[in-house]
């Protein structure tokens, strides 16, 4: 499960930087119209390694698998696999409110995808296993999942704020967590 998923999300990854097309100007002012695009080619680039960072870090927790753990594992790279049209769609058309709302609806997807897994897993582990004691109360991700429902609809009306509210969620997410590699080292 952890080599397959390691290979979708480079996937997802090199299609992303694919969708990037370099201008046809020799001059660094002919980057400038590239500017949405490579903003959003960044943030969505810090978010898929969020997820294979975490995906990895909870993968290393797992005492075994399940039916519904490949199912669940296989929803979450389902919405990851939305990352790059998401992000071309809203690098394309300037961060206009729409696509702009859409890529946060791919985002929340992916994080209750998450959630689903975490769950899922957590079924078919004791509840003294590491796992279970890594996770605890998940306050980070109920947290982002709140942030996405508050950012989405206000990207409809300002999409930059919307912006604002999913780069949030990353920088919280930037911030290692350390919840199962420190129960391993334990």
């Amino acid at each position: 499960m952890e080599a397959f998923s390691d290979g979708v999300i480079a996937v997802i990854i090199t299609i992303m930087v694919l969708e990037m097309k370099a201008p046809l100007g020799t001059h660094l002012r002919d980057l400038r119209p590239l500017l949405p695009v490579s903003i959003s080619y960044l943030l969505s680039y810090v978010y898929v390694g969020i997820y294979w960072n975490n995906h990895h870090h909870l993968l290393h927790a797992v005492e075994r698998v399940s039916g519904g753990v490949l199912w669940a594992n296989l929803h979450l790279l389902f919405w990851l696999s939305l990352v790059p049209f998401a992000t071309a769609w809203m690098g394309n058309t300037g961060f206009a409110r729409w696509p702009v709302a859409a890529y946060g609806c791919v985002l929340m997807a992916a994080a209750v995808a998450y959630w689903i897994l975490v769950q899922a897993l957590l079924r078919i582990h004791s509840t003294h296993s590491i796992l279970r004691d890594a996770i605890g109360r998940d306050r980070k991700g109920k947290l982002s999942v709140l942030v996405y429902a508050v950012a989405i609809p206000l990207a409809l009306r300002w999409p930059w704020i919307g912006c604002a509210g999913y780069a949030l969620v990353a920088a919280v997410w930037l911030v290692p967590d350390r919840r199962i590699e420190n129960k391993l080292i334990a």
